[in-house]
């Protein structure tokens, strides 16, 4: 009988313990399936709990044949309860009218991608992408069926009768939500290619664009700061809706408003992808203010969404720094 086997049985007679250990392989990859049908790390943290959970109640129902894809059932489901309960999120530059009262996409800290270092290159380079804020935006386009069946043959590529069975539908009925997902993608999602632009750039220029960054919002030089953006860069800040494009847009934005202070940045990961920590001096000492995560087309900054109610704590920062 193989570890997994016993560990089951040992579960299945009420061993926790052996419950946690047998399911533990898979929590990572599981979060971070949650984190893209539901744009939330702490919806996703929620889900995955739920889904332990509930894993414990049916266990004794539980055959013992495909553990990973009778967790992704019970999770799946449980995204597609909450998707259809709460709706989509939202990035500030998707709305075509500014409004406070969107639901707003959340940054994805990088702990949760520690799964990925076991995978082979090619493997970790897809699930990297698959979590990139730009992939994950565009999915808020598709309503929830299309997302998650995008999801469990693309990213996680199960078979479409496997999906089918997860789904408790047919298998047409995946393949037509697939087509229609990949022309939803087509239409509204922007080329998902962060993770394979900062492998291209190399560690020494990903280091200087760290350097020239950081140097300038802390020099207050507002021309540095748009030399490294493209002409079309956008600049936004949830759950603050309203957004700035262009350099003279965010130029006028940067001088009226940030650049006003004084500040310090405290480079870091979120969704896979350059960010930095970003704290304002207020009363003597450097306080937190947002995370900045970059977005790069090649060696420039293509757009900047600065996450003004991202907890500091999940990606490894100080909530204040000392002069």
């Amino acid at each position: 009988m193989d570890r997994s086997a016993v560990l089951l049985e040992a579960a299945k007679g009420g061993d926790e313990d052996a419950f946690s250990r047998l399911v533990e392989p898979v929590l990572g990859e599981l979060h971070a399936h949650c984190y893209r049908m539901l744009g939330s790390d702490h919806d996703a943290e929620d889900c995955v709990q739920e889904t332990l959970l509930r894993a414990w109640k049916s266990l004794h129902r539980f055959d013992g044949v495909a553990l990973r894809a009778w967790l992704y059932k019970i999770a799946t489901n449980r995204c597609l309860t909450l998707i259809e309960r709460r709706g989509r999120r939202e990035l500030p530059t998707d709305l075509s009218t500014p409004h406070a009262e969107a639901t707003w996409l959340e940054p994805y800290p990088e702990q949760r991608l520690a799964w990925t270092a076991q995978l082979g290159p090619e493997a970790r380079v897809v699930a990297l992408e698959s979590v990139e804020l730009a992939f994950i935006a565009s999915l808020q386009h598709l309503s929830a069926l299309q997302r998650a069946v995008l999801l469990l043959r693309e990213v996680l590529e199960f078979a479409a009768s496997e999906v089918a069975e997860l789904l408790d539908t047919s298998v047409a009925a995946v393949n037509s939500a697939l087509q229609r997902a990949r022309k939803v993608l087509t239409a509204v999602g922007p080329d998902v290619t962060q993770q394979a632009t900062l492998d291209r750039l190399g560690e020494a220029e990903q280091r200087e664009i760290t350097r020239r960054y950081m140097a300038a919002w802390e020099a207050g030089d507002v021309d540095a700061i748009v030399a490294l953006l493209t002409d079309d860069a956008k600049y936004s800040m949830p759950p603050l809706p309203l957004w700035f494009a262009g350099h003279d847009g965010i130029r006028e934005f940067l001088l009226a408003g940030p650049l006003r202070s004084r500040w310090r940045f405290v480079p870091t990961t979120a969704n896979g992808q350059l960010a930095f920590g970003t704290y304002m001096w207020e009363d003597g000492r450097y306080i937190a203010k947002g995370l900045d995560l970059l977005v790069l087309r090649g060696p420039a900054i293509a757009e900047v969404v600065s996450f003004l109610d991202a907890d500091f704590s999940d990606f490894g920062l100080a909530t204040e720094l000392t002069e």
